[in-house]
């Protein structure tokens, strides 16, 4: 298909060039006239066998009667006009502005144009351009240097091991001649590993900047197109301008997208990725560590990586950059919080502590959260109020206050959302329950938050069952309250995180008497990795979804009398959520206990539920932006 292209091309090009050229030739056709003496022209004039002359300077241009054009040039001085017009011959005399010069000029300019046309045309088609006919093989990696912004380590925080296996690359790239002294060899390519955005191509960027050094970016994707040994010309490309450039670093995003395991799939695999994955394994082996270019790359995908793009020789060095914990969090919000105006009452260690799990991208994204908020009130500087709401929406998902739920909608949802908030706060195992809110968000009605007060790094046996009865009493709670008949649609997510975390038990952490220490996740989901057509049987199956409802059914149960025993509590909860909307932690233990939050009146409590059968959601208490809690307004 691209040789029909390319031949179609040099077709129309020459069409198109033949059409120029008899265009411009054709104002100029007269040059192509028979030439005849002067005498002969006379002689002509004489018998009457000319009809019309064109005095242009000492050229005369002459057409016969019988339609033939010749040209002759008359001698200077010698002026036949009266002998012309004497035999009824018509003359005209063209003016002579221009100069011989111009005459020559206007004579060869369309040739010159023709001639810059072709030149063009044939630049581009050797690649001249990147965009160009021929262009595909060109590599379309950046070049980023210091103009574009330049990035160090003190702007990448909470990876310190990562830094720290980086700096002896920044060195070597800063003086080479330091390890080559003693025989060292710089590590050709490191691979950053980790989750999505937790920093990987900030690093890189940092790498660069640290070096003072050309950083080349290009993702995996742009490597592989349509054709046919596109991807290998590009690779190749890449490389002769690293080594141009050299030292310098390139670094491939995403290098999952062209380095996955060749032979795999259906068919075998796409024939110009892996041509494209061969270019690069070569070009990287075949690498100098005296040429002073680095490869560095990162992936969310280690496992499906090639292995020969692992071994020692390409990537040497696989970097795994984690989430933070609680201090690389914290260090983080402070990277992020030099660009904002924090108020006096914010304290990033305390926010730290409240954002388990989050990535570097989470946290720059809840810092420009709290920013947009602070701005939306018109404030000057950003509380912590302000990161709490922002906590909120990125944990939660934003409220939808346009959402309209009827009277029995939301005294369900209150109901459920109780249930999970009293048998997390009276499992010992469970984390603590951070927040509780009945007002939609994102895809839920309502929704109950519990926060770890350190970060996690395992998962025992009694801690997950105590997160599945947390997660069960939901269910439990609204068939305790509504009865079999009456339960609702709502524990749809409820019973898929419960299964989930029920088959990771059973089927990959050896939690199982029956089932054994035996990983059956990868057979039981199709994936063919490392298992090598490792299948389950009929009867091991059975066995695998007995244990995994075995494990469901318990936590339901556990969640079942933990309210049933403590009904005054789980009344009050629902009660107290039907009212505020949104209780946090502390909040809750005050409503459970029977105790009045701060700031409330006797007056602003309502006996019952609403009055009307549909309520618009009002605004929630403790999202006053003023501060400070405010009754709920009747409907």
């Amino acid at each position: 298909m691209g040789n029909a292209r390319n031949i179609a091309f040099w077709v129309v090009l020459f069409v198109l060039i033949l059409a120029l050229f008899n265009m411009f030739s054709g104002g100029s056709n007269t040059m192509s006239s028979r030439s005849i003496s002067y005498s002969d022209f006379l002689t002509r004039v004489d018998e009457g066998a000319v009809a019309s002359v064109v005095l242009d300077g000492e050229q005369v241009l002459i057409r016969t009667k019988d339609g033939s054009q010749l040209v002759t040039i008359r001698p200077e001085g010698d002026d036949i006009t009266e002998r012309l017009i004497a035999q009824n011959v018509e003359v005209r005399a063209e003016a002579q502005a221009q100069s011989g010069f111009m005459s020559l000029i206007s004579l060869w300019l369309p040739f010159l144009v023709l001639i810059g046309i072709w030149i063009f045309f044939m630049n581009r088609m050797q690649g001249g351009g990147k965009g160009g006919a021929m262009g595909f093989g060109k590599s379309r990696a950046k070049l980023l240097t210091e103009k574009h912004g330049r990035v160090t380590f003190d702007d990448v925080a909470g990876i310190d091991e990562a830094k720290e296996e980086l700096e002896e690359i920044v060195e070597f790239l800063r003086n080479p001649q330091k390890f080559s002294r003693l025989g060292g060899k710089i590590p050709k390519g490191a691979l950053l590993v980790g989750p999505p955005g937790t920093g990987k191509t900030l690093l890189a960027r940092a790498i660069a900047g640290e070096a003072g050094v050309p950083f080349f970016t290009i993702s995996g994707s742009d490597f592989v197109e349509m054709f046919v040994g596109v991807g290998a010309s590009r690779v190749r490309d890449m490389f002769e301008q690293a080594k141009k450039n050299a030292p310098c670093i390139v670094f491939i995003d995403e290098i999952d997208a062209v380095g996955r395991a060749r032979g795999v799939g259906i068919g075998g695999g796409n024939d110009e990725r892996e041509q494209t994955l061969n270019q690069l394994l070569v070009e990287m082996d075949g690498f100098e560590a005296n040429e002073g270019v680095i490869i560095v790359a990162a992936t969310n995908r280690k496992d499906v990586l090639d292995p020969a793009l692992l071994r020692p020789g390409r990537f040497d060095r696989q970097i795994h950059v984690p989430n933070p914990d609680i201090k690389g969090r914290e260090k983080i919000l402070n990277v992020h919080a030099r660009k904002i105006p924090l108020g006096p009452d914010v304290d990033l260690r305390i926010i730290a502590r409240g954002c388990p799990g989050f990535s570097g991208a989470d946290l720059a994204n809840l810092v420009n959260e709290a920013a947009l908020m602070a701005a939306r009130v018109g404030r000057s500087v950003v509380k912590m109020e302000d990161f709490e709401h922002a906590k909120d929406k990125v944990m939660m998902g934003a409220e939808r206050r346009s959402m309209v739920l009827t009277a029995d909608q939301k005294e369900k949802t209150a109901y459920h959302e109780a249930g999970h908030a009293i048998v997390g706060m009276t499992l010992p195992k469970c984390d603590p329950v951070y927040k509780a809110t009945i007002i939609p968000r994102g895809g839920a009605l309502g929704m109950v938050v519990s926060l770890p007060e350190m970060d996690r790094l395992q998962m025992h046996k009694d801690e997950a069952k105590q997160r599945i009865a947390m997660t069960m009493a939901g269910k439990a709670a609204e068939i305790i309250k509504y009865g079999e008949e009456g339960v609702s649609s709502g524990p749809v997510g409820d019973i898929q995180q419960a299964s989930g975390l029920a088959r990771a038990m059973v089927m990959r952490w050896g939690m199982s008497d029956k089932i054994g220490n035996i990983d059956y996740a990868e057979a039981h989901e199709g994936y063919q990795g490392n298992t090598a057509g490792f299948s389950v049987s009929a009867e091991t199956k059975k066995t695998i979804e007995a244990e995994v409802k075995a494990l469901i059914d318990e936590g339901y149960e556990a969640a079942r009398q933990i309210l049933l025993e403590k009904p005054e509590e789980f009344e009050r909860l629902a009660k107290g959520l039907l009212e505020y909307e949104t209780l946090t932690g502390d909040e809750i233990r005050k409503v459970v206990a029977g105790e009045p939050l701060d700031g409330d009146d006797a007056d602003d409590s309502p006996a019952g539920g609403p009055p009307s059968s549909v309520i618009a959601i009002p605004k929630t208490r403790p999202r006053n932006p003023k501060g400070g809690l405010e009754p709920e307004p009747s409907a």
